[in-house]
């Protein structure tokens, strides 16, 4: 089987386990994240919802992937989650269904991210919650980032990346 090429090649379900197609983001910037909410960085939602509402209309997106694989710091349903993302965050940027980033089970999206992007010292795997992956509006992996780079440290890459999608 061909390696998928772009991250627009890949699907993915929704929170409420309504499939979609990573092609729908074609022609916009992304940033894919692995989130949980009983984690010590389950705060940088508030910055990521900033982010997103900065520069959705100029073509930018947020995905949020819960994943439970680190201390179980997602151990909720769907419905949980979203709850949890609206009630407290009021979370408006796309939320996925919960997946594995890491080891046997894990989405097929995170094995490519992580194969184009890998982290400190060639690293595959994915390291805690939180991890960011800047995507281009092609679909190519732009960038790589770890739980403790806050949405704010990212603005000025978004920008970058928004601006070099229009040229």
């Amino acid at each position: 089987m061909t390696q998928p090429a772009t991250v627009h090649d890949f699907d993915a379900n929704r929170l409420d386990g309504t499939p979609v197609s990573l092609a729908d983001y074609r022609g916009r910037v992304t940033l894919v994240v692995n989130v949980a909410s009983r984690c010590g960085y389950t705060p940088q939602y508030k910055g990521l919802e900033a982010l997103y509402r900065r520069h959705k209309d100029a073509g930018f997106a947020v995905l949020g992937f819960p994943c439970n694989q680190f201390g179980a710091q997602e151990p909720g349903t769907s419905d949980e989650i979203a709850s949890f993302c609206t009630s407290i965050y009021d979370v408006t940027f796309p939320m996925f269904a919960k997946v594995d980033v890491n080891g046997a089970h894990e989405h097929p999206l995170f094995i490519h991210l992580k194969q184009e992007r890998p982290g400190a010292l060639g690293t595959k795997s994915i390291k805690w919650n939180f991890t960011k992956f800047l995507v281009g509006a092609a679909g190519e992996v732009l960038k790589r980032y770890g739980s403790a780079t806050t949405p704010d440290d990212i603005d000025a890459d978004v920008v970058a990346a928004l601006a070099a999608s229009r040229s």
